[in-house]
């Protein structure tokens, strides 16, 4: 028997052929692991009416941790009109799979290191080493919305709230309700994640990153509950900045920056920057880690127009498997991991599209498993 467990869930499109180039790496470091198949994504949502079946929750559940590809997410009506003709009409919901398997097992952390390696030729600027905790189950994530707005939810608005009273006069189906909800809880323990990597690694600072200005209540609430943290942590120098603001200052001073934390909508938006700043989504790997599982992926999406001609980078799924490994307590085969990536980089002699190079996505593993 494998002493681990990982649930292998390709998904849609592209995100199969970034995983077999993974899978590549993870054989040639001889991972003593079993990798059962999950079916999560498009395909399950047309023809079962739902993205992440229970017999996949299930084996998540019973697993160590998780590598997953990408999956293919549509607007509603768009979803609703590509369901096998026997779901139509029964009042089925599309709703993105790795939302939901964040909210279902509590993956409270999403953690998305940004580090420029040497020979990158997309590097903004050589010498970046981010590392951005962004909240991964609250905020305008949490999947409280209305469309159209039910009449009893406008009524309440009206009464206990003076902004509301310019959106009154709407009709139900003239207007959308999407509410930002954090919590003292789950503020508290992204913030607390945060400074306490930053401790264990020898990062210097962490900056807490919101908009506590003009949505007072709930960034208000983060930066708070973040502040008090920071006070248990006097041998970490901590800033904050509103997330606008951190757009700018991350492209003049990356070097300023250390560890960031933040909501989950802006920490989408900052981590998806920072990425950009050290290759683009190519580059991006992520971890979502709770306190019994955590499922690791690269940041971008399924990228249709790729499929199948396995041109797409597989060195964000590569990276992010090297979290995978770290959070298995793997950290040996994990560095020389991560160390195989850097030297096939540093080379410059397999390059995909997006540097400039024709390797497949195939060969760039291939490449790293031989560095190994």
């Amino acid at each position: 028997m494998a002493q681990y467990k990982i649930a292998w869930l390709p998904g849609d499109g592209v995100g199969k052929e970034v995983m077999e180039a993974a899978r590549i790496t993870l054989d040639a470091l001889k991972l003593d692991a079993d990798y059962p198949h999950g079916d999560i994504g498009w395909d399950f949502w047309r023809t079962e009416g739902d993205a992440l079946p229970k017999r996949t929750c299930d084996l998540l559940a019973s697993s160590h941790a998780a590598m997953f590809g990408a999956i293919t997410s549509k607007p509603v009506k768009a979803a609703e009109d590509e369901l096998v003709p026997e779901l139509k009409g029964k009042g089925l919901t599309y709703r993105s799979p790795i939302v939901r398997m964040r909210q279902t097992f509590d993956l409270y952390v999403c953690l998305r290191p940004c580090k420029a390696y040497p020979g990158n030729p997309l590097n903004f600027r050589e010498g970046i080493d981010l590392v951005i905790f962004r909240e991964n189950t609250e905020d305008l994530y949490a999947g409280v919305e209305f469309y159209p707005v039910p009449e009893r939810l406008s009524e309440t608005l009206k009464a206990i709230s003076k902004p509301y009273g310019g959106f009154a006069g709407y009709r139900s189906d003239e207007l959308a309700i999407s509410c930002k909800v954090n919590t003292r809880r789950g503020s508290e323990r992204i913030a607390r994640a945060a400074f306490e990597f930053a401790r264990k690694h020898g990062r210097k600072k962490v900056t807490i990153v919101h908009k506590a200005n003009v949505v007072r209540a709930a960034d208000g609430l983060f930066f708070e509950e973040a502040k008090k943290v920071a006070a248990s942590y006097p041998d970490i120098a901590v800033d904050d900045a509103n997330v606008d603001a951190i757009c700018m200052w991350l492209l003049k001073n990356p070097m300023s920056y250390d560890v960031l934390v933040a909501p989950n909508l802006y920490g989408d938006i900052i981590s998806d920057l920072a990425a950009q700043m050290v290759g683009g989504l190519g580059f991006g790997c992520s971890g979502n880690i709770g306190e019994k599982l955590a499922v690791f992926e690269p940041s971008h999406g399924s990228a249709p127009k790729y499929t199948g001609l396995y041109k797409v980078n597989p060195l964000a799924t590569i990276l992010a498997a090297k979290m995978m490994l770290d959070y298995l307590g793997e950290t040996e085969k994990g560095a020389r991991l991560e160390a195989a990536v850097a030297k096939v980089l540093a080379a410059g002699t397999v390059r995909t599209y997006d540097m400039g190079g024709s390797a497949t996505t195939l060969e760039m593993g291939e490449a790293v498993a031989r560095a190994l």
